[in-house]
């Protein structure tokens, strides 16, 4: 894409890093309540976007009218803008009078451009969405019954979406402003600072010598960088620019080097302490705080990362692969970049003693800064302080777009109730049956994954789904929590992985290919959601830590019958009955029931252990 010319660029970084600063004062000082701070916000991102996203997208010089056309919308979503932000809410005459049209046309005409400007960031597949819940609303009474409804009129519509502090600026908006936006500052201002290769070096320091030392490596620092960056395709990238090649170079095959990446990127989106966008979400929309969100996915997390590190043990032992023969020392990684570890566990720490979220991430952007003068070679001046500040407007500028927009839709939702008929409906086509709603909606995630962004996918689908879970007997957090989950699958999972395709784009590899090894190597995220359902996975209220344990014991024998079955191989290679008996006791697993689930661990324990005895007793005759 054509970058910005002067005076654009000038203007970009001036309102980027002035956007920054914007949502750096009001999580530390709260000031402006959220009928003022959220249209602020939203309307800024507006005009940044039409300056950072320009029109003209072909080859050569943009021509002059493309770059008025973009400073004409931008003025226009300034004004538009600044009229919703003066609009008086507390007033009663928009109530018993309506909107009057000056307000109609400002609204309706930010609406447009917020379209627009999704278009740019997001894709097309966001507005086709949005656009379709709005039409929706209009014309529900000329539909057909069972999802019909009164149908609204535009003046209507837009009070509900703009005038009310709702929908286009209700709660997934609130939080892509006020702390999702901080959290991704903080991702930028370690990247600036280098933390980013600290991190990949640690992981190759902890790993490296191990068999296939660097694809573990590439784990455990994309479950780092991914858990601050926010975003599973931009990690896959700038990781896997450094990790890819290395494991080439090891003997893994381009393909699965590439949707090792991917795997291991998408999953920095559930690894605790900083979660993907959704998380925050899900922490207001099951009211619970965010420092019990994390400390739930602490286990799920783990148990997801074990599988994808199992996987790319199996296939170092199955490609006879060794570790580095040089991993960079512990000790001296330690002690050129342990500073930056200083930042995240004063955010951890802040947010366990439940400091509010902004806030946190507000004071880890301070504490980046302070200890960033602790090395010569890291030392924050300046320039990299604005650059940072610029890099992380822009990168949120997607999440706050996408959020905007599925505010649109949550907006539509409840103005037209369309969500209690769709529980009803997926209810009723499950026939009662939580494994057949659980496939449902897997289904949804996928395919609305294939053109949102996760964190959108999940608003989307935990506000429409999420009752329907509740209504088949699981709790609210854990119906949150496995949505949240099944959102993420998309990144890996054909015809659409994009995680998977951008690891294939560094890797060299094909794509499709690069997509079958992720979607393998995410195995995790189709077996822990339904642990979760059928399981104490979650220690939720109520549940007892004996359940917890079994939960946990159950999930690990049932991740390793299933890598063991797909892979063909555990010390050495498995024979076609000890393959389908590993599946069986995975099979056994599945099943909600306490004695089925013993004989299922048993069983493939026993399997295990047989072959452990038959395949040291050939290498013994060998």
């Amino acid at each position: 894409m054509t970058a910005p010319r002067p005076p654009w660029r000038r203007i970009l970084f001036a309102l980027a890093v002035g956007l920054s600063l914007f949502q750096l004062w009001q999580s530390t000082t709260g000031t402006l309540s959220a009928t003022l701070g959220r249209p602020i916000h939203l309307a800024w991102v507006v005009v940044l976007t039409f300056l950072a996203k320009p029109s003209w997208t072909g080859e050569g010089p943009a021509p002059r009218w493309s770059l008025w056309l973009d400073a004409a919308l931008a003025l226009v979503a300034l004004y538009c803008g600044w009229v919703i932000v003066g609009f008086d809410y507390r007033g009663v005459d928009h109530i018993l009078y309506g909107l009057t049209t000056h307000d109609l046309i400002a609204g309706l005409v930010f609406v447009i451009l917020l379209f627009e400007a999704t278009r740019r960031a997001v894709g097309w597949v966001m507005v086709a969405v949005g656009l379709v819940f709005l039409l929706y609303a209009g014309f529900g009474d000329l539909l057909p019954d069972v999802i019909a409804n009164r149908g609204f009129t535009i003046e209507r519509i837009l009070r509900f979406q703009i005038f009310t502090g709702a929908g286009l600026f209700g709660t997934p908006l609130g939080i892509a402003a006020g702390t999702v936006f901080i959290f991704v500052l903080f991702g930028a201002f370690l990247e600036v600072t280098g933390a980013g290769r600290f991190f990949i070096d640690l992981a190759f320091a902890a790993a490296g010598r191990f068999r296939g030392g660097p694809a573990k490596a590439s784990v455990i620092a994309s479950a780092a960088m991914g858990s601050i960056s926010g975003s599973a395709i931009a990690n896959t990238v700038t990781t896997g620019a450094l990790t890819i090649p290395m494991m080439k170079k090891l003997g893994y095959r381009p393909e699965q080097a590439g949707g090792i990446e991917a795997a291991a990127s998408t999953g920095g989106q559930i690894m605790p302490p900083i979660m993907g966008a959704g998380a925050f979400i899900m922490a207001d929309f099951t009211n619970t705080p965010y420092r019990e969100i994390v400390a739930l996915s602490i286990a799920p997390a783990i148990l997801y990362f074990g599988c994808t590190l199992l996987f790319v043990h199996l296939m170092a032992l199955k490609l006879g692969l060794r570790g580095m023969k040089n991993p960079p020392p512990v000790r001296r990684t330690l002690r050129e970049g342990v500073h930056f570890l200083l930042p995240l566990g004063l955010v951890v720490a802040l947010l366990l003693l439940n400091y509010s979220p902004p806030l946190v991430g507000a004071v880890g952007c301070l504490a980046v800064v302070v200890t960033g003068m602790a090395r010569k070679r890291t030392r924050v001046g300046w320039r990299k302080i604005l650059n940072g500040l610029r890099t992380g407007a822009v990168l949120a500028l997607p999440i706050s777009l996408a959020c905007a927009t599925a505010g649109i839709v949550v907006g539509v939702i409840g103005q037209t109730g369309i969500g209690l008929q769709f529980t009803e409906s997926v209810v009723q086509a499950a026939g009662g049956l939580l494994w057949l709603a659980l496939i449902f909606i897997a289904i949804a995630a996928l395919v609305l994954g294939m053109g949102l962004p996760v964190t959108a996918a999940y608003i989307v689908i935990s506000v429409m789904a999420a009752p329907a879970l509740e209504g088949l007997g699981l709790s609210l957090l854990v119906a949150h929590m496995i949505i949240f989950w099944l959102s993420q699958t998309s990144n890996v999972t054909p015809p659409i992985a994009l995680a998977a395709f951008a690891g294939a784009g560094v890797a060299g590899s094909a794509p499709m290919r690069t997509a079958t090894q992720a979607v393998k190597l995410s195995l995790g995220f189709f077996i822990v959601p339904a642990m979760m359902a059928y399981s104490a996975l979650i220690l939720v209220d109520g549940t007892s830590v004996t359940a917890f344990v079994f939960a946990i014991v159950c999930t690990v024998a049932l991740i390793s019958a299933a890598a063991y079955a797909i892979e063909g191989f555990a010390i050495a290679a498995l024979g076609a009955a000890e393959r389908a008996l590993f599946a069986v006791a995975g099979a056994l697993i599945l099943v909600p029931n306490d004695p089925a689930r013993i004989a299922g661990v048993l069983l493939g324990s026993a399997v295990f252990a047989l072959h452990v005895r038959n395949a040291r007793r050939a290498r013994g005759t060998t």
